[in-house]
């Protein structure tokens, strides 16, 4: 099949799947769909392995929505979707540039949808192609925009169809139609544009010759008082950072016990100074070895300092985690609380990754484009776990369980809810929940969401 096939194809697929639905289970059959699709379509030499797992979490990330129906869900598909769209066809381009490149390409779409000869046959031999799209798809299309322009412009042209039976919402087909057209033409007709692509070399992990060449960073700064600054500036940054560990540990473990509102609030900051530390740690790490310092044979004490600085902060990070984890055990697991986890966990391998970039001297794009994954493996997880569910059955072990704010604040969590009420023998409760669940239950098969046909 040629490329407007594909556009055609899954154009008709999106408007069949999410005319007169609500967003459920048609999107995760979508998202199976263009999977299996790009697998079909993609040439054997771009079914790397980076493909393969991409279409791999493209059908779970599919399926997770089709489970769920949440936000983290569908952003994970949307994500693996793109992801793997453009791996298809860029096997050797920096994943960063899929921000630029889906970002010019929806700005562009209405230039490259009429340029006609660019994504249309040029010339048919059978001649059906060009007759189906002359005599019949392009005054159907021109008709059904006007036919919906006078009729709201005008009751009296309205009324002069009112008596034929068909049952057709004009308004939502088009607005469906237009959509599902938008997203399959950008999905599989995109265009990487010569100036996105030739930033490619400089998202490159390792250096160049020309980089290894000794000189200074800076016109009114000689490389020796340019490593100076480094060396007095990462030794100054470990004595603050010293103070700070062992200021912020007494805080934390020694002082008095507060309120659990004060608590909450004072882990908060805490958490998010440690977040912002790191940051600029590895902003400042980035700074002074983003070229020649990599290769200075003269930089190894400024290297040893800098490597000091990351096993510090890496204190900084247990330390945080410590009393997160004492803080769930003292009241309980909340979203927020695990949000900690996964933040403390990112700024943990960035600074992994900061000493993998010194000791292997490699480019501070190396840090993007590993990182890039990590974001992407953390929504993918985010997607796959019913964490609702996971902090309900946690929670209702403890004795201080609130059952109020367990309904109110947690999502996919009606089935530990039932048990929970059947241990208690709370048949207010059951009921209470069944009723939340019908109207889940009662949507059409396409605006389904899985979990809630699964709630008995």
């Amino acid at each position: 099949m040629k490329t407007y096939h594909y556009i055609f194809l899954t154009t008709a697929l999106f408007i069949i799947l999410f005319y007169g639905e609500n967003m459920g289970l048609n999107l995760g059959i979508l998202g199976v769909i263009y999977a299996a699709l790009t697998l079909y379509k993609t040439s054997g030499k771009n079914r790397d392995r980076t493909f393969l797992v991409l279409f791999i979490t493209s059908i779970l990330s599919s399926f997770a929505f089709a489970w769920y129906g949440d936000f983290p869900s569908f952003l994970a598909e949307i994500s693996s979707l793109m992801l793997l769209s453009f791996k298809s066809k860029n096997r050797k381009a920096k994943t960063l540039l899929i921000i630029p490149v889906f970002v010019t390409n929806c700005f562009t779409f209405v230039c490259r949808f009429f340029s006609f000869d660019d994504w249309l046959p040029k010339r048919n031999i059978s001649g059906v192609w060009q007759k189906t799209l002359a005599f019949i798809l392009i005054p159907l299309a021109l008709v059904s925009i006007f036919f919906g322009i006078y009729s709201a412009g005008s009751d009296h042209f309205a009324n002069l169809f009112n008596n034929y039976e068909l049952d057709i919402n004009v308004w939502q087909l088009l607005c469906i139609s237009a959509i599902g057209f938008f997203i399959a033409f950008n999905y599989w007709n995109y265009v990487v544009e010569k100036y996105i692509y030739k930033q490619n070399y400089m998202l490159d992990n390792h250096f160049q010759d020309k980089d290894r060449i000794q000189k200074p960073t800076y016109s009114f700064l000689d490389l020796n008082s340019e490593r100076m600054s480094g060396v007095i500036s990462f030794f100054a940054l470990n004595i603050l950072l010293i103070f700070f560990i062992v200021t912020f540990n007494y805080e934390q473990f020694y002082e008095v016990v507060k309120t659990p509102n004060q608590l909450s609030e004072e882990t908060h900051e805490r958490v998010g100074a440690v977040i912002g530390s790191i940051i600029m740690a590895i902003l400042v790490i980035m700074f002074y070895f983003k070229s020649s310092f990599n290769f200075d044979p003269k930089a190894g004490l400024m290297k040893i300092l800098a490597k000091t600085w990351i096993f510090l902060n890496v204190i900084l990070v247990f330390s945080a985690m410590v009393k997160n984890t004492e803080y769930i055990i003292n009241y309980g697991i909340t979203y927020k609380r695990l949000g900690v986890y996964a933040f403390l966990i990112l700024s943990l391998i960035g600074l992994i990754l900061t000493l993998i970039k010194i000791q292997k001297q490699k480019k501070n794009a190396f840090l993007f484009n590993t990182m890039t994954w990590y974001f992407y493996a953390t929504i993918l997880v985010i997607s796959y776990v019913n964490w609702g569910g996971m902090i309900t059955y946690y929670n209702m072990q403890r004795k201080d369980f609130d059952l109020d704010y367990h309904k109110r604040e947690f999502y996919f969590n009606k089935k530990e809810l039932l048990k929970y009420a059947e241990e208690k023998h709370d048949e207010k409760l059951r009921k209470e929940i069944l009723l939340q669940v019908q109207p889940q239950k009662n949507e059409s098969f396409l605006s389904q969401v899985i979990y809630y046909q699964t709630v008995r």
